[in-house]
């Protein structure tokens, strides 16, 4: 059972004057973030999303966050599941976080993966992987903020990190 707690809508109610979306995501575009993909398997099949959302919130226990859009696809599916999978991409994997990044996409139909611990979808040659237990879903808006307890994972995998800013792919000057 996941908790909810809830952090508020669009409408402020201390009456403050709305603030420009488009200006927030101007903002928060200078803001270099990894790139992740976040599965979940449903029951019609695997689903996952790229995310430039995920932090790190706690080492005790091991929690992490990121946000899903209410509109997403796949909110359905996380929104039921009890694990997620969490795959940070290397610098290797520009397509992928493409790939998972568009709607309508056929995600998993040219991606290699195969089930992981509690059936989640992995993800092949990311540079590292968790499998997480949903904690608790923070309604935040138009998302989710999801908070997810990692109980597997690998750091091993190859590559450097992959980097999104100013509205593209990155990777680290070698």
């Amino acid at each position: 059972m996941t908790a909810t707690i809830d952090l508020g809508s669009a409408h402020d109610p201390a009456g403050e004057p709305g603030f420009d979306p488009a200006l927030f995501r101007s903002v928060f575009r200078r803001h270099a973030a990894g790139v992740a993909v976040i599965t979940a398997m449903g029951a019609t099949g695997p689903v996952g999303f790229t995310a430039t959302s995920l932090t790190s919130v706690a080492a005790e226990p091991p929690l992490l966050s990121f946000g899903i859009s209410l509109g997403s696809s796949c909110w359905p599916t996380v929104a039921e599941a009890s694990h997620v999978g969490v795959h940070i991409l290397g610098e290797h994997q520009e397509a992928v976080a493409a790939v998972f990044a568009r709607s309508g996409a056929d995600r998993f139909a040219h991606t290699a993966w195969s089930p992981g611990p509690a059936g989640v979808p992995l993800l092949d040659g990311v540079s590292a992987w968790l499998v997480c237990r949903i904690e608790a879903m923070v309604p935040a808006g138009d998302h989710r903020l999801v908070i997810a307890r990692a109980v597997a994972g690998d750091p091993d995998g190859p590559g450097g990190p992959l980097l999104y800013h100013q509205g593209d792919f990155h990777r680290l000057p070698h």
